[in-house]
Order: C-alpha cells, then structure tokens, then sequence
C-alpha cells in the first residue's frame, strides 16, 4: 500500500547508456558475428579448468545477475518493489539456487548480448525473442512463451487484414533481430510500403507514436501489446506474422553448469505452474478489454474526477490507501456518480448497502464525501482483516474481492484453495478459485455456499485496468500491479 517504497537494496543500479550501435540493425548483427570470437575464447578456456564451476561462483557470490531491459513486460520499479514478467520469473530460479537477484539493465539487444559475453551478467531475459543470427552465440534454454510479430495501427484507419494491404503504408520498427527476420518476407511481398526502422526508439515508444498520429503503423512482438493495450485504446491488431517466435533464456555458451541447472528447473512442473500464474497476474486482467468503456473513463477523468479528487485524497490518506486506487474502485462501482442505485439496493459513490453504511456511520448514501469516506473505511477494514503475512499487492486485491462478494465468501475462496493444493495467499491462486464458489460440487462444503466468484475476478480486474489509466494520466510510472 506503500506509494513511495525505497527501492530494492538488491537491485543493481545501472546508468541508462547510449546504444553501442545506433546504425541499426545490419551493423547490429555484423556486430553481434564478431562476438562469437569471445564465446570461443570462453569455451576454450573453461576446457582447460580455467574458469571455475560457473554454478558454484554463483553461488559463492550470493546473487544471480539478470541482464534485462525496463518495459512493461520485463522489468520496472512498480510501488511495491521491483516487477515485471522476467524479473519475477528470474527470482523465482535465484530463489531455486538459494541466491538473491541482481538486475542489469541495457536498452538494446547487441549491448545484452555484450554484456552476457563480458561475463557481467549471468542469464540474459530481453523480453523479445531472439532471431537465427543471433542464436548460435549463446546457448538458449527451454521455450516458455509463444509470441506473435504484430502489425499495429489506429482505428478508423483503412483496413490492414493482410499482406497486401500495406501497399503505400508506412510502417514503423524498432531493431530486433527477430522481428528483422520476421519482416523479410513482407518487405518482399510488399516492396512499395514504407519500412522504416526507428533505432532510437523502443516498441513501446512506438505504440505511443501510432496512438498519436505521429506514425501510421509498427510491428511489435505480442505480449509486449497485450501488456500495453490499456494505455492505448485506438490501438488495434491489424494481423499477426506467422509463424509464432518464443521467448527464451540466453546464457553463456561456456556455463555448462548453469545451463543444465535452467534446464532441470524448465522441466519441475511447478515452474509450469508458476509460468501460467505469472501468465495470468501480468495479462490475465487485460484480457477483458473493451474499447468504449476506456474511452469513456478517460473522458470522465477530466469531466467528473475534478469534483471528487479532493475527497479521495483527503479519505485515502486518513485510511493509508492510494487515492488512485479508491477512485478506480468507486469508478467500477458508480462510474462517479453520488446518486448511483442498483436493483439490488446499493447506492452512492461507493454503492455501499444500507447495514455497511450503518456500520460505517454513514447516514446518507447519496452524499458523495460521506461515501468516499464510509467506503474508503470499509475497504480498509477489509484489508486490515486479511492476515499480515499476505503480501503486497495480493493482500490489496483479495480486500477488493471481499469488498465485492463479502469477506465470508473470500475466506471461502481461500479454504477452498487449501483444500485444492493451491495458496490461500496469493491472488492468481485466488483468482483461479473463486469461479468455483458458483459450483455446486464445491460451494456445497463451504460454510457461506454459493457466491458470484466470477464477477468478484471481473470486478478486481477492471479495478486495476482503471488504477492505471490513473496512474499514466497523472503522470505517475505505469506498472502492472501495486
């Protein structure tokens, strides 16, 4: 719940440098082939037992470097900590070694690649999958995540549903040696559309430029999309380049060690599981994305929000909540507005009922300070509830799901996740569950029987969706959770 945490003291601090090979992608690769020489040297030298057991140094050393880059989808300081698909799934295998992790950042693939040659860092995770050229001068581990090159424009344009469509097109990119590869074939299918690559620009910045008219379209991998779709609402995926490409680890070719130890660790079925968790915590949320919806929150930002900001604020510090996070929730409940009512008979700005308000001392619903408040307090009651050891944001997002079904049925949820193996104190494991409380076979054995679990998953979901928009429109870091 912490707006401002002190940054990880295990996450290594490096200075933003300009690109080692602005020239693109052509010197970019040329680049790359010279590296292949330091690998042989590596090799040759780890032949004869100069270089130790590269596991061991590890190990001795205490922490595991990741070479990564910031984005969306890899690696960011979110207000809980460090986050992000790769860095979550890179700690869990120093975690695995009984090591801390260490974070080194590079914006571009040659200076990762570099910097994994150089011995600076100990497992390479860009987030982006790696093409041909590049592959023979690392070893690569197991496949974890299908992706897809995506062509991406602005609604309302002409339509773009295949190749051909992009004749007279002007199409944006950002070097990858994979996605270069991908777009070989179009630029030959398509040889009078404009392929221009941006090299000073990431595939984000891209998405960013499409949206405001800046660029006509870009190529970007899929997840990279998905995970910033909300940001974008114009946005539309014209068509995917076949085939799919696949995220995968890059390691040293000469740490023999290390690279069985990625590979056992691939194959444990809870890192199947954990790989799908993850799945679902960065996506998962996203996956409900309606256009209109986002459109209209984002004019009532600026139309509605001016009159209740204060009160959020005022509520959320009294209560130690973010204020961004109690005006996303009373957006889901009312959409802002103080004299809101449903059929079922909660009202106000928070659609509180009429025992909850009572409890709260809250006498008249439709006052809209009065319900911010009363329903600020509530949902830090909730929090409070749930048990200390339940970390950050999970703890967050289980108090919204007891908001929306009742604490009884949460607690349900999570006996029931006991009994099914699974944790009772996490919200992917929770979010799988709660669907379950509408099924007789298991709400049946449940001390508060049946309750709407899939509404309580939708309404956490968009809840997030709108506490980013919030984030990005007040000019606070995007991240993917809290």
């Amino acid at each position: 719940m912490n707006e401002n945490p002190e940054k990880d003291s295990r996450s290594l601090a490096v200075k933003r440098t300009p690109p080692l090979f602005p020239g693109g992608i052509n010197i970019l690769l040329a680049c790359l082939a010279g590296l292949a020489l330091v690998g042989i040297t590596l090799t040759l030298l780890a032949g004869c037992n100069i270089i130790r057991d590269d596991l061991e140094a590890i190990r001795d050393r205490g922490h595991l470097i990741l070479i990564t880059r910031y984005g969306s989808t890899t690696y960011y300081e979110g207000p809980n900590g460090p986050e992000g698909f790769e860095h979550d799934l890179a700690e869990a295998f120093a975690d695995h070694l009984g090591v801390d992790l260490k974070i080194l950042t590079k914006e571009e693939e040659v200076d990762m690649i570099a910097a994994l040659a150089r011995g600076e860092g100990d497992i390479l995770a860009p987030g982006f999958p790696f093409g041909s050229k590049v592959a023979p001068l690392v070893y690569l581990g197991p496949e974890y995540l299908n992706v897809n090159q995506q062509v991406i424009g602005r609604r309302g344009r002409p339509d773009v549903t295949r190749p051909a469509d992009l004749k007279g097109r002007s199409i944006w990119y950002a070097p990858s040696s994979a996605r270069q590869e991908a777009l070989e074939s179009l630029k030959r299918q398509v040889p009078s559309a404009q392929w221009i690559l941006r090299s000073t620009y990431s595939s984000e910045d891209l998405l960013d430029l499409v949206q405001k008219r800046s660029a006509d379209l870009t190529v970007v991998e899929s997840n990279t999309f998905t995970g910033n779709r909300w940001l974008y609402p114009e946005l539309v995926v014209h068509f995917s380049i076949e085939p799919a490409q696949q995220l995968r680890w890059a390691i040293g070719r000469h740490k023999n060690k290390l690279q069985k130890a990625v590979e056992q660790w691939f194959a444990l079925p809870k890192v199947g599981d954990l790989i799908r968790e993850l799945i679902r915590h960065y996506y998962g949320h996203l996956e409900r994305f309606d256009y209109v919806d986002l459109v209209r929150f984002r004019k009532k930002i600026t139309s509605h929000l001016p009159r209740y900001i204060k009160y959020f604020k005022q509520a959320a510090a009294q209560y130690g909540l973010n204020w961004m996070l109690v005006a996303a929730q009373s957006y889901q409940e009312s959409h802002w507005n103080p004299r809101a009512r449903s059929f079922t008979g909660v009202r106000g700005m928070m659609m509180l009922t009429l025992d909850t308000a009572r409890d709260m001392g809250l006498k008249n619903r439709m006052a809209a300070m009065e319900s911010i408040f009363a329903g600020t307090r509530y949902l830090a009651r909730l929090h409070s509830r749930i048990e200390e050891r339940v970390p950050e944001p999970d703890r967050t997002y289980l108090s919204l799901a007891a908001y929306n079904l009742g604490f009884g049925h949460l607690q349900d949820a999570r006996l029931l996740a006991t009994r099914l193996g699974k944790s009772a104190d996490t919200w992917p494991s929770i979010r799988t569950v709660l669907p379950l409380l509408q099924q007789k076979k298991y709400y049946r054995h449940l001390p508060h029987g049946y309750a709407r679990g899939k509404e309580a998953v939708h309404y956490v979901d968009r809840i997030r969706t709108y506490y980013k928009v919030l984030q990005e429109h007040f000019g606070n870091r995007p991240s993917i959770s809290w």
